[in-house]
């Protein structure tokens, strides 16, 4: 029975003592080290906090490509950075005195730039299919029914194929539609549900009155709306633009894309939001056939594709390559957006970065804004529909793109961070440079 209570106080005393290292502050600040930096190749970065408790602290690494600063604040240490001279990855250890502290992983990566955008595009895409968006009710001798809906298919399914035909826009289905209903046949219907692909038989139904068949669907096969355009890579021509992904007005489901366009457009118009109301851009296509470039993906971190040519699309304001930012670098304070507001013209604006979260893998609303230019509030009321996309600087380095507004608060609104946007773009940040490419 003691033994017992013996083994329990003990316990309580490990718990409390264990808790208690959690804010002993020389602890605290020995976590805080980080054990994995990523850098980009001749860049400053900051390697390490200061650590008071912990005393002046140095970096060491046999690697020759990597070297370290100190900088010094009101003659304290404030930090250590490290600049990578080249690519390669290595350990740096961490030391206070003589006695080592931490070991920390360094990460180069060959630096990536992109060009800004800031202008405002039509959007036009082609869905991968014919989009169900609704059941259609028949009038036929034996009352109102709904083909479609018999026969199984949901509001969302993508038809894909009709009698082993691949369907790719609307105006295929009405020879099928009229020729099954004629000789009184089902049509075999291939439909994608989710992940699922799916057969159905639907009988056409003709309504009183009238000599057409129909499927008793409403149906859609493209969709057209305004954004702006985040960056391109001159090199290979891909873009990225939106930052966020395009879902179909009625299902509410991101659209699966076939193929599509960016089209060159023009701000005829803002409608200010306010809390309650976000606001919106009103934009026309400037020339329905100026088309910018194509689009081949539609994702959570908005559409992508290639540039026909990266000289038509110049913002005029900042035409030159400049450094992205990786997510855990991103600083909370002052940052600027580039968007239109009216006409073509691509203009600076003031906001700040009230958050950021250094993400690991793929996420969206890594930022969280707050516009603070008097002149794009008195504009726009802040963020509106249709400024998604438009790209954020931080410290000459393009480190996001707008997507969301806050409802009750037009001022405020979500970003994502660049890299997020470059992958789904295909642009690999994390691959090395071919050194064996190299003449001799």
């Amino acid at each position: 029975m003691y033994s017992e209570q013996i083994r329990k106080i003990i316990g309580t005393i490990l718990l409390v003592f264990v808790i208690g290292i959690g804010f002993y502050k020389p602890v605290h600040e020995w976590i805080n080290i980080p054990s994995q930096v990523v850098v980009f190749e001749g860049v400053e970065q900051q390697l390490v906090k200061s650590a008071p408790e912990l005393g002046n602290l140095t970096a060491q690494t046999d690697q020759d490509h990597l070297r370290f600063n100190t900088i010094n604040h009101d003659e304290e240490q404030a930090a250590i950075t490290v600049i990578a001279q080249g690519q390669g990855d290595g350990e740096v250890t961490v030391q206070s005195g003589s006695l080592p502290v931490k070991k920390v992983d360094v990460k180069v990566l060959p630096e990536i730039k992109v060009i800004p955008g800031g202008q405002s595009i039509g959007v036009k895409l082609n869905t991968d299919g014919v989009l169900v968006v609704g059941h259609h009710l028949i009038q036929t001798d034996d009352g109102e029914e709904s083909p479609g809906e018999i026969a199984g298919i949901e509001v969302g399914d993508m038809i894909t194929e009709i009698n082993g035909e691949k369907i790719t826009r609307m105006s295929q289905v009405a020879a099928f539609v009229q020729e099954a209903g004629e000789k009184d046949e089902k049509l075999d219907i291939q439909v994608k549900r989710d992940k699922k692909t799916l057969q159905k038989k639907l009988l056409p139904l003709k309504a009183k009155g009238e000599s057409s068949y129909r499927l008793g669907l409403y149906i859609r096969d493209s969709a057209a709306g305004v954004g702006t355009l985040t960056f391109y890579d001159p090199k290979s021509k891909k873009y990225g633009a939106l930052g966020h992904v395009i879902s179909d007005v009625d299902t509410k489901k991101p659209i699966v894309v076939h193929d599509g366009q960016i089209i060159r457009s023009s701000v005829t118009s803002i409608e200010k939001g306010s809390n309650g109301d976000p606001g919106e851009k009103l934009a026309s296509f400037s020339d329905q056939r100026h088309v910018l470039g194509s689009i081949t993906k539609n994702s959570s971190f908005g559409i992508f594709g290639e540039l026909n040519s990266p000289e038509e699309v110049k913002n005029d304001l900042i035409d030159k390559e400049m450094p992205i930012t990786l997510s855990s670098q991103v600083k909370e304070g002052p940052a600027k957006i580039l968007t239109v507001v009216e006409g073509e013209k691509v203009q600076e604006y003031d906001i700040e970065i009230i958050s950021s979260t250094p993400q690991k893998y793929p996420a969206t609303k890594g930022l969280v804004l707050k516009v603070t230019d008097k002149d794009l509030i008195e504009a726009t009321g802040g963020i509106v529909q249709g400024m998604s996309g438009s790209p954020i600087i931080q410290d000459g380095k393009v480190v996001g793109a707008v997507t969301h507004v806050f409802v009750n608060d037009p001022t405020s609104g979500y970003g994502c961070h660049i890299e997020w946007m470059l992958q789904e773009a295909g642009i690999d940040i994390y691959e090395k440079k071919d050194d064996s490419a190299k003449a001799s």
